[in-house]
């Protein structure tokens, strides 16, 4: 058994750690990435990357099948799952084939390998083609071990019947119904895939509302197109339990405090992920995690004890992969000695249901609870001529601007591409620009990114396309 000293150890290759890997590499420290799995952590293997993939697919398979409506005609597409899986399965492996590369072409080692404390800055490294193991001795270590989907009471995840989103993602076939716990944005994204591949869709959601902590008023579009493409909705339900009654499952609701069944092929549960924080010895390293199982850090990503650092899902909400890259690039800098914090005045959040939802800052009504006076400045797609000529008019683009100065606090779009569209949003608040900043920014046409000129000049009174909530001032 070996002992290796490094300046860094990272253990998770996950979009927290291989930018952390790489950039200390960038910038000479040397640091080594241990990884149990594959490369590229939950993202690029189990999520965001293969979500999107089949949710593009469908995206396409149901624009197709509405095609006479601009004059096309073709037979029916049909859909072969198994060849979708492969297409799908070929975009991750060259992404997460990438990653080992690129983490040692930046300089930093890349090891295959389980790590487990067993000291406060000791970890064993344990192989699985049964090399003798190793010691690596760090002075700096970074938790970037990610998180995993929140089981719930009376339904055990078989990959079967019950499915978690990993599974899910994984399905060969289109299953002809499926019964979704869980409103949130894990569950409508994959809901709504198979929604559109043409599964019949319900939704049992806990709160009063699905997309808890989207603007409200984005998550009702959704909640719109979900009825609309035949799904049901059902809030304030518990589900809380399931059994197998002639070759189907039979899942039993609290709703509005009465018990139903609902009959269904498949149970999707999606009601959020929780912070790998257990079985590999972080109690020995004095590193405090809270009563949700998340490590609190600091500006620099410092964990109580020091030295010990946390990234990504296991450091807290939100739990975004570019909100875990930005926090291992903003580390990397500060193990390298750079005065660096992560001062970021903004996060996106992006929905990939459908339509799109991405938000930016803050809501109105958080805006509100703060003391502030605001201004809404709101454009719909539906009068927007590039919206138009793609089909795709549902939704609005939102502003939300300080009543005192017009500093823009936020910015919430619900409709086609929002997810491209919200990073003009997050510039303009990290830069702390006014919506006549915006609203003087010449956007080109016809396009998407006028509705955020004209949801700007709105705000401001100033709207061309649409009648203005208020005169300006002159």
């Amino acid at each position: 058994m070996a002992t290796i000293k490094k300046k860094a150890l990272i253990i998770g290759a996950g979009t927290g750690g291989y930018p952390c890997a790489i950039r200390l590499g960038q910038l000479g420290v040397d640091a080594m990435l241990v990884e149990k799995d594959k490369p590229g952590g939950v993202c690029l293997n189990w999520g965001c990357i293969p979500s999107k993939a089949l949710i593009s697919a469908t995206k396409l398979f149901h624009k197709a099948q509405h095609a006479t409506e601009m004059g096309l005609s073709f037979s029916s597409p049909s859909v072969d799952m198994v060849k979708m899986q492969a297409w799908k399965a070929g975009i991750v492996k060259k992404l997460t084939g990438g990653v080992g590369s690129l983490v040692k072409g930046s300089g930093t080692q890349y090891v295959t390998a389980t790590a487990e404390f067993i000291g406060p800055k000791q970890v064993r490294l344990r192989y699985a083609d049964g090399k003798p193991d190793d010691i690596v001795e760090a002075e700096h270590v970074v938790l970037a071990t990610g998180s995993l989907p929140i089981d719930i009471p009376g339904f055990k995840v078989d990959n079967k019947r019950v499915l978690d989103s990993t599974s899910a993602l994984d399905l060969a076939n289109v299953p002809k119904r499926m019964v979704c716990i869980g409103g949130g944005i894990i569950g409508l994204e994959l809901g709504q895939t198979f929604q559109r591949l043409g599964t019949q869709l319900v939704v049992l959601e806990g709160l009063g509302r699905i997309l808890n902590g989207v603007d409200t008023e984005c998550g009702d579009v959704v909640a719109r197109q979900i009825k609309k493409d035949g799904g049901q909705i059902f809030v304030n339900a518990k589900a809380v339990g399931w059994e197998e009654r002639n070759g189907e499952a039979i899942v039993k609701a609290e709703i509005d405090g009465k018990v139903q069944e609902i009959a269904t092929d498949v149970i999707l549960v999606a009601v959020g992920r929780r912070p790998v924080t257990k079985g590999f010895g972080l109690e020995k390293t004095g590193v405090k995690v809270n009563e949700r199982g998340f490590v609190p850090v600091d500006q620099r990503q410092q964990t109580n004890v020091p030295g010990f650092y946390a990234v990504g899902d296991v450091c807290g909400q939100p739990m975004l992969a570019h909100k875990a890259s930005h926090e291992g690039e903003v580390l990397a800098e500060v193990i390298a000695g750079k005065k660096t914090i992560n001062d970021a005045r903004q996060i996106p959040n992006v929905v990939f249901t459908e339509p799109e939802i991405a938000s930016s800052g803050l809501t109105k009504e958080e805006a509100e609870a703060q003391g502030r006076q605001v201004n809404v400045g709101k454009f719909p797609f539906s009068v927007l001529g590039r919206a138009m000529a793609i089909g795709e008019t549902a939704g609005f683009v939102k502003v939300i601007t300080d009543a005192a100065d017009e500093r823009i606090l936020g910015v919430h779009i619900v409709g086609p591409e929002a997810s491209d569209l919200i990073s003009e949003a997050g510039l303009a608040i990290e830069m702390g620009a006014f919506a006549e900043d915006v609203a003087l920014t010449i956007h080109p046409h016809p396009t998407l990114s006028e509705a955020l000129m004209e949801a700007a000049k709105h705000a401001l009174g100033e709207a061309i396309h649409i009648a203005n909530p208020r005169k300006k001032a002159h």
